[in-house]
């Protein structure tokens, strides 16, 4: 097996056969990799889209294992992260670490960015609603991201996190990494609401295990547009990444990036051209509960992505009054979550309060 590389744009644009057009043969990229591959793998530069054709003892591995295998020194955990980057593609479609590949089979691996060191530590205010020497529970601000990545390198939690808690005992976990010190789980950045942190390493193993158990209790408030048909539902739908939109996840079934997804709902107030639900998710898949609302004919207020509309007024909502907005992010919040401490085994409910732009805008809609 001899990999190609090529530094002239996405899979999609096509790269080699079976995926899309042929790349140039007198593509200097092209020749100098294939030059180098003899006797060594090519020079690994960020964005540069390596394609490795299944064959010999390759066929039925793992696809994460292929890919560490051949890729020319990266480590496991930067496969994972690129393969839920959906930046690792199997025939040009996005294709789940556990793949067994077969023969003739051609894998895309674009190179990432190198890792940075770690956020810088950020004088940020932060909400703690719990605090003790190997776990915390924040009330997250809508608009706040919570791991530096690419175009969001400050202003997040994780460096404000490294203000307020790795200069005084404790610390942070780092089991995830420079990126993402103390960080167990994540909500999206227009989210408000509780988040959980680990302050040391086997805390953080035991409350991640928790999540990945689904023993955690989870719940949250959304404004939606329009109303449900029923008082309370479950939604039972599988996710995956958008076909056509890599920013967003969309319902898919019997597709490679397919995970399973259950939430629950139960409507608490009905406005006619909106509502006010209580969610529980079952599950923790990314934007799940925005893609099962949007499902159901019900997407979040305000939500840019699934309603297509990320600035709500009076007007939309059928209410007299002026044209300011009333909204300008989506309207879901995590009110609280039960998780068992660490290291006392205690159930801990966090509950964080409905944020100001939530209140202001039920309180138009209840007409006061």
């Amino acid at each position: 097996m001899i990999p190609v590389a090529a530094d002239f744009g996405p899979v999609a644009g096509g790269l080699a056969e079976g995926i899309g057009l042929p790349p140039d043969p007198g593509s200097p990229a092209v020749v100098t990799a294939a030059a180098e591959a003899v006797g060594a793998s090519p020079a690994l530069v960020p964005g540069t889209v390596l394609l490795l054709t299944v064959d010999g003892d390759a066929v039925g591995m793992r696809l994460d294992q292929f890919v560490v295998r051949h890729a020319g020194g990266v480590s496991r955990s930067a496969v994972a992260r690129a393969i839920d980057a959906a930046a690792v593609r199997v025939d040009g479609v996005v294709a789940r670490a556990s793949l067994q590949l077969k023969a003739g089979m051609v894998v895309a691996y674009t190179v990432p960015e190198p890792a940075r060191a770690g956020p810088e530590a950020e004088e940020i205010p932060l909400d703690f609603l719990f605090l003790d020497d190997v776990m915390g529970a924040v009330n997250k601000p809508a608009g706040m991201v919570v791991h530096p990545a690419k175009g969001n390198w400050k202003g997040t939690l994780a460096g404000a996190l490294k203000w307020h808690l790795e200069r005084v005992a404790g610390g942070l976990s780092t089991v995830g990494g420079p990126t993402r010190p103390g960080i167990v789980h994540r909500l999206d950045r227009d989210t408000s609401g509780v988040l959980i942190v680990a302050r040391n390493e086997e805390a953080h193993h035991a409350l991640a295990k928790q999540f990945e158990r689904r023993t955690t209790e989870k719940t949250y408030l959304a404004v939606v547009q329009g109303e449900p048909r029923f008082d309370r539902d479950e939604i039972n739908l599988p996710i995956g990444i958008h076909p056509y939109q890599r920013e967003r996840m969309a319902v898919r079934r019997d597709h490679s990036t397919s995970r399973d997804a259950v939430t629950r709902y139960e409507v608490m107030k009905r406005f006619g051209r909106a509502a006010l639900l209580k969610v529980t998710p079952k599950t923790g898949r990314t934007h799940q509960i925005r893609v099962h609302l949007a499902s159901i004919g019900c997407p979040v207020l305000a939500d840019v992505l699934y309603s297509g509309r990320g600035v709500v007024d009076r007007s939309f909502l059928g209410l007299r009054g002026d044209s300011a907005p009333l909204l300008t992010r989506q309207a879901l919040h995590a009110s609280s979550l039960a998780i068992d401490h660490p290291s006392t085994q205690q159930r801990m409910l966090f509950e964080a309060p409905l944020p100001a732009d939530i209140n202001r805008l039920l309180a138009v809609l209840s007409g006061e």
